[in-house]
């Protein structure tokens, strides 16, 4: 087996075993292999190995990445601060997007005389840090902004999505997240999902109900040199 093939059977084995220590079930987990900054090939040997949720957070890269990649039978996902002016064209060739957290990218991935009729999954990013400068909406905003992305043609709410910050303890941030989850499902109670948890903290993630995992290095290994 490669090494690219143990680390991927490495990282399932431990995800399985998260799950069964939280009581949950394996299959309710969807692993998304981050593979930004690698290349395409590294990706075919990811699907040949039986990966199909694959996350990119670039625009320029992502585009004809996926582009080259079209016969694969795969699930992309949009993982990064997403422009506003570049939102139609990356939802024209991603699955789901992570990263809506404000009005605007709203209204720029809504359904509009027909153009883009194809639905669109996202989630809504949760600020948990003081700085507003990092993406994410704030907590405070949240359930405003999910009952617009709730009543958006076009999109699809699945839950919500975040970055445990620096110097807090993970299982702390991501038990924020699914308190702030309980809130939104009072109201909207499809958008149940959570994206979060990365290489170093997917285990604590689950513990707090993670359904999705953003993981990259855990798999991927080192990212190659880049401009």
């Amino acid at each position: 087996m490669s090494d690219l093939g143990r680390r991927l059977e490495s990282v399932n084995a431990a995800v399985t075993d998260a799950a069964r220590a939280a009581n949950r079930s394996p299959d309710a987990i969807t692993t998304i292999v981050v593979t930004k900054f690698h290349p395409a090939a590294l990706v075919r040997e990811l699907a040949a190995l039986g990966a199909n949720n694959f996350g990119e957070s670039r625009h320029q890269e992502a585009q004809p990445k996926i582009a080259e990649l079209s016969d694969l039978e795969a699930t992309w996902h949009f993982i990064g601060q997403l422009q506003t002016k570049k939102a139609r064209q990356v939802r024209a060739y991603v699955d789901v997007i992570h990263s809506v957290d404000r009005e605007s990218l709203v209204e720029a991935l809504a359904v509009s005389d027909g153009i883009g009729a194809h639905e669109r999954r996202i989630f809504l990013q949760v600020n948990l840090t003081d700085d507003p400068e990092r993406g994410g909406v704030a907590p405070t905003e949240l359930p405003q902004l999910a009952e617009i992305a709730a009543d958006t043609p076009g999109l699809e709410l699945l839950g919500l999505m975040a970055v445990a910050p620096l110097g807090v303890e993970p299982r702390r941030a991501f038990e924020r997240v699914r308190l702030l989850s309980e809130r939104v499902c009072e109201t909207i109670p499809t958008a149940s999902a959570l994206s979060m948890g990365m290489s170093g903290d997917f285990a604590e993630a689950i513990l707090e109900g993670a359904t999705h995992l953003r993981i990259g290095t855990a798999i991927t290994g080192n990212r190659p040199a880049h401009g």
